[in-house]
């Protein structure tokens, strides 16, 4: 593997510089975005998932960053450049950034390698009082839970996603919420109050492949009998 350059430079903040513009994006990039977009409307801010989300979000101070790569130093390369541009950027332009891999970490085992060399990269920088990281897939899957549980949605996005906060605006909400550990709870509560079908049609991309082959025999079978 070749040597992953990382270097994080001190600067004057530049108002502007870093901010996010669709524009700049490839037709095929800004499809990515969008599509991440409306999972973020409809699921994480729709749904109150995390209700910290919809400022950010409604005063575009989110970096969306695409990742076509395939190759494991490229994939840390990009990872260290998205690192290095939040930290760069004023937090008034860029609060938070996501990530979003189209190619190369479709299963999640390696997805998880990567995230897992993230977070050791910041605690070797000594940054994880700088930022933290938050996981996401189309097939995420929490550890120890069964697999057809409704809770691996919340972590379920239409592309491999990681997402780097800001460790001092992450402690400026959590001060306001009394009780952080009941936000999954209660995460867990709506899923399970909207029911599956309603789940699986905001988040197709989530669905097990196992019931996903099942759903597509059985509209061929119902094609067949109408």
């Amino acid at each position: 593997m070749g040597r992953i350059c990382f270097k994080l430079v001190k600067q004057e903040r530049i108002y502007r510089i870093n901010k996010f513009d669709p524009k700049t994006l490839s037709i095929a990039h800004q499809d990515v975005v969008k599509s991440t977009r409306r999972w973020l409307d409809q699921m994480v801010v729709g749904l109150n998932l995390c209700p910290f989300a919809s400022s950010v979000i409604a005063r575009d101070q989110v970096y969306y960053a695409v990742c076509d790569t395939t190759t494991e130093t490229h994939l840390k390369q990009f990872c260290v450049d998205e690192l290095q541009r939040l930290l760069g950027a004023n937090e008034i332009d860029i609060s938070t950034s996501l990530l979003m891999f189209t190619h190369g970490l479709e299963d999640f085992g390696d997805y998880l390698d990567l995230l897992d060399w993230f977070q050791h990269l910041l605690e070797n920088a000594e940054l994880t009082e700088h930022v933290q990281l938050a996981s996401f897939h189309p097939h995420y899957q929490f550890d120890g839970v069964a697999a057809d549980d409704l809770s691996h949605f919340t972590n379920r996005s239409p592309y491999p996603t990681i997402h780097i906060l800001r460790q001092d605006q992450m402690t400026k909400v959590l001060a306001h919420v009394s009780d952080p550990e009941k936000i999954y709870v209660d995460n867990i509560k709506t899923l399970n109050k909207l029911g599956r079908r309603q789940i699986e049609a905001l988040c197709p991309w989530g669905i097990p492949r196992a019931v996903e082959q099942d759903l597509f025999e059985e509209l061929q079978e119902t094609a067949r009998d109408s």
